[in-house]
């Protein structure tokens, strides 16, 4: 018969490594650069900020827009 760590799918996935999350970032932090947001403001965000920001990209443009 079937054990329970193969029938739950949960304890059999793979967990995210530090590493992984800290690579994320940063690629994200680069998305945010590019998009217009300057580097030292960047440096100050958290990480739910950051994915909050790119979650509406266009947003951030038009801001920038409207303040230069």
């Amino acid at each position: 018969m079937a054990t329970s760590t193969f029938r739950n799918k949960n304890k059999v996935r793979p967990k995210k490594s530090p590493a992984a999350k800290r690579q994320r970032i940063k690629v994200q932090k680069k998305r945010l650069v590019a998009l217009g947001v300057p580097q030292d403001q960047v440096e100050k965000l958290q990480s739910n900020e950051l994915r909050a920001l790119l979650r509406h990209p266009k947003r951030i443009t038009k801001a920038l827009e409207t303040q230069a």
